[in-house]
């Protein structure tokens, strides 16, 4: 099972991104999809994550800028970014949570801010 991540690019500050990303196949005990970024010389980070279920949670520095949204037939979530700011920089993995085995993460997909 592959995740392929889209939609990265260069952008300027308070312009908007949309990335998207799409599992090549149904995976078995999946109770989640989000994203997780990693900044130049920085830890990776959760940056948002919804459950099958619909619901969702983001990283405090993207409230009211990001939204997560899926749709479980396509295997494939979203992520819309607004008013991106140069510290939203980084490099964008996709990520799925499986029940009781290890996440699966996709290749990354670059976002640059210009400020």
């Amino acid at each position: 099972v592959q995740l392929q991540a889209s939609g990265g690019g260069l952008v300027q500050a308070g312009g908007s991104l949309r990335l998207s990303c799409t599992a090549s196949e149904r995976i078995e005990g999946m109770v989640a999809m989000g994203w997780h970024r990693q900044a130049p010389g920085k830890q990776r980070e959760l940056v948002a994550r919804i459950t099958i279920g619909g619901g969702s949670n983001y990283a405090d520095s993207v409230k009211g800028r990001f939204t997560i949204s899926r749709d479980n037939a396509k295997k494939t979530v979203w992520l819309q970014m607004n008013s991106l700011k140069s510290e939203d920089t980084g490099v964008y993995y996709c990520t799925a949570v499986i029940l009781r085995a290890m996440d699966l993460w996709g290749k990354g997909t670059l976002v640059t801010v210009s400020s």
